[in-house]
C-alpha cells in the first residue's frame, strides 16, 4: 500500500493493511484477456441454520456470463440474490459448488486469494452508497486506485474523468452530506469502476432513488459499464430495469430459471 493510501486509510481509523480487504473492488487495470467467461458457476448453494431449522437459499445455481454481458438478476425481495451476489463477491464463505472468476476458482481459494480476487477483479456497488463520508467526491474514486498502488496523478485525472462523464465535474470536491442521493450513487458507480474490473457486481443499484433519477442513473452505469468492457450482474426486482440489459435471469426457490 502506498503511503498516501496509508495515510487516509489512519484518517478513516482502518488498521495499517486493512484497506482493500474487502472495502472496496479494484483491480489490475486490465480487466480480463481470456476468452472464456468472465463469471462461472456450477452448483452454487448456500444454507442457513436457524435453531432445528436448515434453510436453502441457493440449491445448485449454474450461470455463465461473458466478457461485456449486463446479465439481470430477477427476483422479489427475500428470493436469495444478496446472498447470490455476496457468494460471488466472496464476501462471505461457507457456499457450495464452484465459483470461477477471471477463470480461477475462487473455491480453492484461501483468505488471501479471495482478497486479491475482490480487489483486481470485481466492482461493487450496493443499493445504498457507502460512501466514505469524511471524503469529498473525487477522494472516494481515487481511494481504491491509490490502495491498488497506482500513481496519484493518474488516480486523479481517472476518477476526474469517470465522475464528469457521470455529470459529475462540478461536484468533485463536494462530499456525500453535500450530494443528492442520485449524485451519490453516481460517485458510487464511478468507485467501482475506477479500476476497471472484470465484473460489476451491482445490488438493487437504484432501490433507494426515486423513479425518475434511478432511470437516469441506470442509464449512466449501463452506458459507462459498456464503454470500460466490463461485465455486469445486475440484481433488481424491477421488470421494467431488468428489460434494459443484455439477458435477464430470473431466481426461483434457490435456482436459476
Amino acid at each position: 500500500m502506498s503511503d498516501v493510501a496509508e495515510g487516509i486509510g489512519r484518517r478513516i481509523g482502518a488498521a495499517p493493511g486493512a484497506i482493500g480487504a474487502g472495502g472496496f473492488a479494484v483491480t489490475n487495470g486490465g480487466g480480463v484477456e481470456a476468452s472464456g467467461p468472465v463469471l462461472e458457476t456450477r452448483g452454487l448453494a448456500r444454507s442457513f441454520t436457524q435453531g432445528s431449522e436448515t434453510i436453502h437459499v441457493l440449491r445448485g445455481v449454474n450461470l455463465s456470463i461473458a466478457p461485456g454481458e449486463i446479465v439481470a438478476l430477477l427476483g422479489p425481495s427475500g428470493s436469495g440474490k444478496s446472498t447470490m451476489l455476496q457468494a460471488i463477491g466472496l464476501l462471505e464463505g461457507g457456499f457450495e459448488g464452484s465459483i470461477r472468476i477471471a477463470g480461477e476458482e475462487a473455491a480453492r481459494l484461501d483468505a488471501k486469494g479471495r482478497t486479491a480476487v475482490r480487489r483486481d477483479r470485481l466492482g461493487f456497488v450496493y443499493q445504498f452508497h457507502h460512501l466514505l463520508a469524511d471524503f469529498n467526491a473525487i477522494e472516494n474514486v481515487i481511494l481504491p486506485q491509490l490502495v491498488h498502488g497506482d500513481d496519484r496523478a493518474a488516480a486523479e485525472a481517472r476518477a476526474t474523468n469517470l465522475l464528469t462523464v457521470l455529470g459529475l465535474g462540478h461536484r468533485l470536491t463536494h462530499r456525500p452530506s453535500q450530494l443528492s442521493g442520485g449524485e451519490q450513487q453516481r460517485v458510487a458507480v464511478a468507485r467501482a469502476l475506477a479500476n476497471r474490473p472484470a465484473l460489476i457486481l451491482a445490488d438493487e443499484p437504484t432501490g433507494n432513488l426515486d423513479e425518475h433519477t434511478a432511470d437516469v442513473v441506470l442509464a449512466e452505469f449501463l452506458r459507462l459499464v459498456r464503454e470500460e468492457g466490463s461485465a455486469a450482474l445486475v440484481a433488481t426486482h424491477n421488470e421494467r430495469l431488468a428489460a434494459r440489459m443484455d439477458r435477464v435471469v430470473r431466481l426461483h426457490e434457490g435456482q436459476l430459471q
